[in-house]
């Protein structure tokens, strides 16, 4: 693995960043619900993977438990939902010690592995940790769940269950990559906020500060033009080997619904191996295409069926791939072979 990439693993996580790089319009919507003091018990924070939606909902969390009140003259007054890192709210959820703040998001099992779906056990905690009485002195407690995509449908029927009978100053933020992935009863009981991709100039500075290096950077902004608006994307393509793979996958991609065999022989082979970069590279790709053809397509029922089977294929494949160290020759031809059928008349 390339220095790059070793420095894109060192990205720090979302409950530590304290800057956000663009969704001014949704920071202010959300600061904008709290002041008025009639804030929803659950906001679902739409958008692609990797802009920002776990930094800002890590953001709101952090406002909401170190300025429990609304309508305190300092909230009144604020402009966004900075929190000064050392403030103690700001170091207790760095620490993973905050203790109105609980986060569900993928576990591993007793294996080691990193679960494919959140643990429908780790959702019901919602219910006993909102019921009970909050540590600090606003009262408030506060859920994020990292991504509501990951639910399987016990997940989401628990989850529902909260929203159905949300308690009092209790917040809720669910990041979600996907809104089709997330069941409509759950969507109409919160209050929905989209986030748009990045501009390339916010990815770069977002992709500079992450790794320690000037987002003028040549491999910076080479990653940043490839990452269609997405910082965790332009972590992965750090590395120049992933950006000559992302080329390869999207020479087979445009060649849909024909099949170059050798081509995809050699994409498996440039996979090969146990480097988790080159296969989340490759499948951050194939989702941006998948989500572009989505977009592109969306009056034609029995098309968007098609890609959001193939979707929801691909993604199963490739955390199998992961997780139990399968050949990724095979995953490649399965991928392509499913892209094909979709695309396919």
């Amino acid at each position: 693995m390339s220095p790059a990439a070793d420095e894109a693993e060192e990205a720090p996580p979302p409950r530590i960043t304290d800057a956000l790089y663009g969704h001014a319009d949704a920071e202010a919507a959300l600061l904008a619900a709290y002041r008025g003091g009639r804030v929803p018990h659950a906001f679902l924070l739409i958008g692609p993977k990797g802009i920002g939606k776990a930094t800002l909902a890590y953001r709101m969390a952090r406002f909401v438990l170190a300025d429990p009140d609304p309508t305190a003259p300092e909230v009144q007054a604020a402009t966004s939902l900075a929190v000064d890192p050392e403030h103690p709210v700001a170091r207790r959820m760095a620490a993973q010690a905050q203790a109105d703040l609980l986060v569900i998001e993928r576990t591993v099992n007793e294996k080691g592995n990193l679960r494919q779906q959140i643990a429908v056990d780790d959702v019901r905690r919602t219910v006993s940790f909102f019921g009970a009485t909050a540590a600090g002195e606003g009262g408030w407690r506060v859920a994020i769940i990292d991504a509501v995509d990951e639910l399987n449908r016990s997940g989401a029927n628990a989850l529902l269950k909260v929203l159905e009978e949300p308690p009092q100053r209790a917040l809720l933020l669910l990041v979600c990559h996907s809104a089709a992935r997330v069941p409509a009863t759950l969507r109409s009981r919160c209050r929905i906020v989209a986030l748009r991709p990045l501009a390339q100039t916010e990815v770069a500075a977002a992709l500079g500060a992450a790794v320690g290096r000037a987002s003028s950077d040549p491999q910076i902004q080479a990653a940043a033009a490839a990452a269609e608006g997405s910082v965790g994307r332009a972590l992965t393509f750090l590395d120049e080997g992933a950006l000559a793979l992302r080329q390869r996958a999207l020479d087979q991609l445009d060649r849909l619904p024909a099949l170059d065999s050798n081509a995809l022989h050699g994409l498996g082979e440039a996979l090969a191996g146990t480097d988790p970069q080159p296969l989340a590279a490759f499948v951050d790709t194939v989702n941006a295409w998948l989500s572009q053809r989505l977009h592109r397509n969306q009056g034609e029922i029995g098309r968007v069926v098609r890609l959001a089977e193939a979707w929801e294929r691909i993604n199963q494949a490739a955390r199998d791939a992961e997780t139990y160290n399968l050949e990724r020759k095979p995953l490649v031809f399965s991928v392509f072979g499913l892209l094909a059928e979709a695309t396919r008349g």
